[in-house]
């Protein structure tokens, strides 16, 4: 369970900086079977985290595997393939925002996208943002709809 009910805010920049290490950190970890506290610790040595929400970072690169089996289920009905057919890239990008989508409630679902798209057009492939776009969005829907019918108000 994430520990988003005791989390601090933090600055978006920060929050930013902590999904794109984290990404970088969770594909490493689908692509080369690594441990975890490993792979948190090459980081941690390897990279400037002076400006990154530590905490966060965390929170999504424990979280994620922690979570992977439910997560893999949420977004698979909104696929047009098998799991195994997604880019590893596109599968770290999906399982982090389903990720925070369904356990960090106190991030909006806009920005979960947003941040979302934001890194697939980094990482991914061409147009591998619009699939990312589309297959949160569909999530959104089921699993932030009050929020989602808050806001058209």
């Amino acid at each position: 369970m994430s520990r988003a009910s005791g989390h601090q805010k933090s600055s978006p920049a920060a929050r930013r900086k902590a999904r794109r290490f984290a990404l970088q950190a969770l594909y490493q970890w689908q692509v080369s079977g690594s441990g975890l506290g490993d792979i948190e610790a090459e980081f941690r040595t390897d990279n400037d985290m002076s400006k990154v929400d530590d905490e966060y970072f965390h929170d999504i690169l424990h979280g994620v595997p922690k979570e992977k089996s439910v997560l893999d289920d949420k977004i698979q009905p909104f696929l047009d393939r098998r799991l195994d057919e997604l880019t590893p890239v596109e599968l770290a990008i999906l399982r982090l925002g389903a990720f925070e989508m369904c356990h960090r409630i106190d991030v909006p679902y806009k920005v979960v996208i947003n941040e979302a798209i934001e890194l697939a057009k980094t990482f991914g492939a061409t147009d591998g943002h619009k699939y990312v776009n589309g297959v949160l969005d569909k999530l959104a829907q089921r699993e932030r709809m009050v929020e989602i019918r808050g806001g058209k108000g």
